[in-house]
């Protein structure tokens, strides 16, 4: 396995954690959305991060996710999901952690369906070669 895979393979599963963080704080109610999103959004960078490694395109430290899938974009990689997904989804990364103030710019449910559609993607990217060493890192 190559380095590039072996890291697109490494950022999807710190994605899908992520997704698994987001998916049981989405559901209890108590929970702030910034709380929740700040998980999705985390997702949602580490699968686009994903597939630009894979492709071995060089990104800067950003959280900026209309940034990486301009980027994606650019190499012919459209990602599945809008700029307008992307920008609503950034801010939770960084801005809205430290906001006590509520502004809610997209729901659970619309962070929910980004984030399934960025790892349905980078998974179908990366491939069966992700997918088998994954089972064999694993153990299986």
């Amino acid at each position: 396995m190559t380095p590039q895979l072996e890291e697109a393979v490494r950022l999807l599963r710190l994605a899908r954690r992520d997704q698994a963080a987001f998916a049981l704080l989405a559901a209890a109610a108590e929970i702030d959305d910034a709380i929740a999103c700040f998980h999705a959004q985390q997702s949602a960078e580490k699968a686009l991060k994903a597939v630009l490694c894979l492709r071995g395109i060089e990104y800067r430290r950003t959280h900026d996710l209309e940034e990486l899938g301009g980027m994606l974009a650019d190499a012919g990689l459209s990602p599945p999901v809008g700029v307008t997904d992307l920008r609503r989804l950034t801010p939770y990364a960084v801005e809205f952690r430290y906001d006590d103030d509520p502004l809610h710019l997209i729901t659970r449910e619309q962070a929910a369906e980004i984030v399934e559609k960025l790892i349905a993607w980078a998974t179908r990217c990366i491939g069966d070669d992700g997918a088998a060493s994954k089972a064999s890192s694993s153990g299986s």
